[in-house]
């Protein structure tokens, strides 16, 4: 389809036909490769650029700088005032009333101790305290960059630790060596979470989407309310399966063990719950009223079994607490085999979803008080925390989101609302304990169920659906999987497929025709601009991603097609033929060798069908690399253009005056036949 007969001249030919001056693309100057390998391990692990406060610092001024990026405390408590403590005091007096209660729940659910969110089991199975909320909110005020993040135990993390170390261990046949692993899983939990932290690693919890993790916490809400199916209905005897099948089969075989005090008490707390969120939510100015429900349950419900007797008709209790501050448990932690491994593995996953939960969160809060938290630094802070927390009997911690809301909506103004927290719940520790012997499970199961409702994100779901079909099967694959086979299958099938999806990105990027917006000089996708023009002559395409080694040959492939579809059009038209192929690569950031070979191959391609390849807007990386490859000079530098502008106003010129001599030879042949 091209014109054989047409010489092509330099297309920077000073000219008047020419629409205007042509600028010549620059080629980069080369670095030297240390100079580029530093550039790009910046640009990959320090981004936010954290050495910058320390230029043209004093030794001295260093140090305190580098003290303040470990414990950012130490910046703004000299700043700290009566008012801020003020405001600071209330959060932390409303939250300890809702850790407390979960903490308590959320041990139960992990299999603990029920005291181990608020206390720990020794080896003669005596109770000792170890509140989990006592301990990592001290640790994570001093070394946090969030100020909203209310700091405890959480369901998801609870239930991954029941799941995974009940796989290797039965906690009901050997407690002493579950605690034990469950103490050293919170350990690797920690380990695992500072190092993403010092090795600048975090990037790694981006491949955790916003859909898988609205699909998994949804799924795991799911899982764990089922699992309160146990204490709601009174069974001593349960399924260790999470799967809803397990779970319903266990629950309907059982049908003659339900304990019917049991299942009214329950539900009436659970209605009591569900009522006052509901309320707090339509009324923000009363959400104390949603914070203090689960504490005023507890306590209703533990007056209610001690005036009633009714732990002897059926009532589950928690029983006799000791009191006491953490024990050290730094002995307890399992390093050999055969147990290590499992406990390397729980801690490993648990720490990428405790991760996962409170960098969201803390980022979520700041954006509403608009300041900055650092990601590596939360992740420091949140994996010391779990460290220090494994070494005082307390295991697996982060941000939980129903915490750290009542925290900013009571009104906290710095991390010391954690402090306070601690305290109180260290009062509890101390003095109050014996109060919870007659607390029914029943209502830990309620405080559950009505935490857990809240996870379960619908209008994300439906978010999803409208805006993006793939993101939503990535959320569904996620929540079936955690219901229908297990926790770790479920995040495995989610970050697997979103993992899919970014190579699809990269393997399959799109392209797309160009045509011209009318009056302008201005090109745009034609699928996207339904009003654009055609370039007679010309094929206009875009390159929206890298080209890479994945990509390289999808792109030969479709650049292909998308010449054989132009000229099948212009068959059935009287469209002047297909004379130039202009590759508009604004959009190439970074290209391999595989992509330079690629671009050669086509440019042999399309000269062997009597076209020209033009090259417009390649970035300085991909000149850096065309022009070492010496493919600028297998095209020549004067086919590749600034704008795809320019790149149409030279093309056009190019075939006009091709046009023009064509017709002169013609008439000249004329002439000559004539005489």
């Amino acid at each position: 389809m091209g014109n054989n007969d047409c010489e092509y001249p330099s297309a920077n030919v000073g000219s008047s036909a020419a629409t205007a001056k042509h600028h010549r693309v620059a080629i980069p100057p080369p670095q030297p490769f240390v100079k580029t390998f530093q550039y790009s391990l910046k640009e990959t692990f320090f981004p936010d650029d954290p050495f910058r406060q320390f230029k043209n610092q004093s030794p001295w001024r260093r140090l305190v700088l580098g003290l303040q990026y470990l414990l950012p405390i130490l910046e703004w408590a000299p700043r700290y005032t009566l008012d801020f403590f003020k405001s600071d005091l209330v959060s932390g007096i409303t939250i300890a009333s809702l850790a407390i209660p979960q903490g308590i729940s959320y041990a139960k659910l992990a299999n603990l101790p029920p005291i181990l969110g608020l206390c720990e089991c020794s080896d003669n199975n005596e109770s000792h305290i170890a509140h989990s909320s006592f301990i990592p909110p001290l640790v994570y005020a001093m070394m946090g960059s969030s100020r909203d993040l209310a700091v405890g135990t959480v369901a998801v993390g609870s239930l991954l630790t029941a799941s995974m170390l009940g796989q290797e261990v039965n906690f009901n046949e050997n407690p002493s060596l579950y605690l034990h692993l469950a103490f050293t899983a919170t350990f690797f939990a920690g380990v695992f979470q500072a190092s993403l932290g010092f090795l600048r690693l975090g990037f790694i919890v981006d491949f955790l989407s916003h859909a898988t993790i609205v699909g998994f916490m949804a799924g795991a809400a799911t899982v764990v309310c089922l699992q309160q199916l146990k204490g709601i209905l009174g069974l001593d005897h349960f399924t260790h399966s999470t799967d809803v099948v397990s779970v319903m089969r266990s629950v309907f075989t059982q049908t003659h063990e339900w304990k019917w005090e049991s299942g009214v008490l329950g539900c009436c707390f659970l209605f009591f719950l569900l009522i006052t969120r509901y309320f707090s939510k339509r009324r923000p100015k009363f959400f104390w009223t949603s914070a203090m429900a689960p504490l005023t349950s507890v306590i209703l419900g533990s007056l209610l079994v001690y005036l009633t007797h009714a732990e002897k008709h059926g009532v589950q209790v928690i029983g006799t607490l000791k009191k006491g501050l953490n024990p050290l448990s730094i002995t307890d932690l399992v390093f050999v085999p055969p147990h290590v491994t499992i406990a390397i593995k729980t801690g490993i996953v648990t720490g990428i979803i405790a991760l996962a939960e409170g960098i969201a969160v803390g980022r979520s809060f700041s954006m509403f008080k608009n300041y900055h938290i650092d990601g590596n630094k939360e992740m420091i802070a949140i994996g010391m925390m779990n460290v220090v927390g494994s070494c005082t009997s307390c295991y697996l911690t982060t941000g939980p989101f129903s915490r750290s809301a009542v925290n900013y909506n009571a009104g906290c103004k710095t991390a010391v609302s954690n402090v306070v927290m601690a305290i109180a719940v260290m009062l509890t520790l101390l003095f109050l304990t014996p109060l919870f012997h007659y607390t029914p499970l029943v209502v830990l199961s309620a405080i559950i169920i009505s935490a857990m409702l809240g996870l379960i994100d619908y209008e994300a779901a439906i978010h999803l659906w409208k805006v993006d079909k793939f993101d939503f099967i990535i959320c569904m694959s996620a929540y079936f999987g955690v219901v229908f086979s297990s926790v770790e299958v479920g995040l495995v099938i989610a970050v697997a497929i979103s993992v899919l999806r970014v190579l699809l990105f990269v393997a399959r990027p799109r392209t797309f025709v160009l045509g011209n917006l009318p009056d302008s000089m201005i090109y745009r996708n034609v699928e996207q601009y339904t009003n654009t023009n055609n370039v007679p002559g010309l094929l206009l395409l875009e390159i929206d991603a890298p080209i890479y080694f994945a990509n390289s040959n999808y792109l030969r492939e479709r650049i292909s097609r998308w010449i054989d579809e132009e000229e099948d059009r212009i068959k059935s038209t009287v469209e002047t033929s297909l004379q130039y192929v202009i590759l508009n690569m604004s959009a190439v950031g970074n290209i391999d060798t595989s992509g330079i070979s690629m671009l050669d191959e086509v440019k042999k391609t399309i000269e062997r069908r009597g076209l020209k390849l033009v090259l417009a807007n390649p970035g300085s990386e991909v000149m850096k690399k065309l022009n070492k490859s010496d493919f600028i000079n297998k095209i020549g530098q004067e086919w590749i253009y600034l704008t795809v502008a320019e790149a149409v106003g030279a093309c056009n010129f190019m075939l006009h005056t091709c046009k023009s001599n064509s017709n002169a030879k013609d008439e000249s042949t004329d002439s000559t036949w004539n005489v």
